[in-house]
């Protein structure tokens, strides 16, 4: 049975002057237009039968590249500072699709909202593999030719989303595009994706750019038990999936052990991947409570998690679910957000959380509004310990395909009749706008 949070009384604490208050989407999950840009490896996955659940595809989504002035009167009416939103490489690499994103910019400037392009967001081009390590310049080529277009109405800039996400489910496990199935083999993939993210944002400061980030995914590891094959398999697991991708990019170093598993002159390219940034974006969903391998498959949170892997993933007894199955854990963001700067210290940016929402049914999606309640007042509190904090932005301004879900999960604080393209804000739109009025 799914529990639901119930919504806090009292007013959310108000947050530092000039914190960013925003919305995320993807490309690949709301454009369509498929036909009207190159294929990327998304399309070819789900072309394929069985890859996603309820067998649909991105071909039209929410129509977002037909449909984008109303998209943009959604987010002035809701209020935001900001909107994340992702730059489709492969319509960029077809005729007018820079286009299409130089209009989008002019229309969120039009109305008050400041575009933060996502450059890299999984829909990699057809032609192209991050096994390669050529990609990665390629990546900088491509980044050039955005700044160079937008650069004059864009400030803030994120490189890559999760390619944590992007390596594990894509690359080893073979759940997303490009649904390879290498497991420990797909590390080369973690690397360039990261040595990609280093040239960015040399190719981003060429351009005049000084707003630059990356948005890493990041939860808590708790173990199952202090048993010691339980803490051990946790460490491997919060080597795995935080610290893999954060230590380069913040620390300049793989921990201890990865870097000769990776290709290439890794001292050479840390240099790169570890360029300074201006913020360091954060993706928060929930902890992950990890013990010893149990011998078999696991089927957790939509994912089949192989016997073979040196952990597996556990349920969270005790706390509400979302529609999703994800745990919901509101002081997680808190115990992260702390402990990442006990960690790395002046050596952590100012922090934004990029991406934080959660999948529920309904136009009056009061559990929608209970786990947002509950995730911001948790932000708050890591700025009340010290956390330096600048921004929020809710995943997601609308209902889209989520990736090897199909349609069936609805992260959106609109909801989109995916038959006639209909937008209805819910009940949480409202909740936000609501929110954002008295934060100013």
């Amino acid at each position: 049975m799914i529990r639901r949070m119930a919504t806090q009384e009292h007013a959310i604490p108000r947050f530092p002057a000039g914190f960013l208050w925003g919305v995320s989407t993807s490309a690949h999950q709301i454009e369509g237009a498929a036909d009207e840009r190159e294929p990327s490896v998304w399309d070819v996955f789900t072309a394929e039968p069985g890859r996603v659940k309820d067998g649909s595809t991105a071909a039209v989504a929410c129509d977002h590249y037909h449909r984008y002035r109303e998209d943009v009167s959604l987010l002035a009416g809701l209020g935001v500072d900001a909107y994340r939103f992702s730059v489709s490489w492969p319509r960029v690499n077809s005729p007018g699709g820079l286009d299409f994103y130089d209009r989008l910019v002019d229309e969120l400037v039009a109305a008050g909202v400041r575009p933060v392009p996502t450059l890299f967001h999984w829909d990699l081009p057809v032609t192209l593999d991050w096994l390669e390590r050529d990609t990665a310049s390629r990546f900088a080529e491509y980044v050039s030719l955005v700044a160079d277009r937008l650069g004059d109405r864009v400030k803030k800039w994120i490189t890559l989303n999760e390619p944590a996400e992007h390596t594990l489910f894509g690359h080893a496990l073979g759940a997303h595009a490009p649904g390879k199935q290498l497991m420990f083999d797909a590390l080369p993939a973690a690397h360039h994706q990261l040595l990609g993210h280093g040239l960015a944002v040399q190719a981003l400061r060429a351009s005049g750019a000084t707003d630059i980030g990356i948005a890493n995914s990041h939860g808590p590891t708790w173990p199952a038990s202090q048993e010691q094959p339980d803490l051990e398999a946790a460490d491997f697991y919060d080597l795995l999936l935080n610290r893999l991708f954060a230590e380069p990019v913040l620390l300049g170093e793989y921990p201890s052990g990865l870097g000769d598993l990776m290709p290439g002159d890794v001292a050479a390219d840390l240099k790169i991947i570890s360029e300074p940034l201006d913020f360091y974006g954060v993706n928060y969903y929930a902890p992950t409570r990890v013990g010893a391998p149990q011998g078999e498959d696991i089927e957790f949170g939509g994912l089949t998690i192989p016997a073979e892997l040196p952990f597996s993933v556990q349920e969270i007894e005790g706390v509400p679910v979302t529609d999703f199955g994800w745990p919901v854990v509101p002081e997680g963001l808190t115990e992260l957000l702390t402990g990442m700067r006990e960690r790395y210290g002046d050596r952590l940016p100012p922090v934004v959380i990029t991406e934080n929402g959660c999948s529920y049914e309904g136009i009056h999606d009061q559990a929608r509004i209970a786990y947002l309640d509950g995730h911001i007042r948790a932000l708050h509190r890591a700025v009340e310990a010290g956390v330096d904090v600048r921004g929020y932005f809710v995943w997601s301004l609308m209902d889209n395909f989520e990736w090897a879900e199909g349609y069936v999960q609805q992260f959106g604080l609109v909801h989109v009749d995916f038959g006639t393209q209909r937008r209805t804000p819910k009940a949480s739109y409202a909740w936000y706008q609501e929110l954002l009025r008295a934060q100013r």
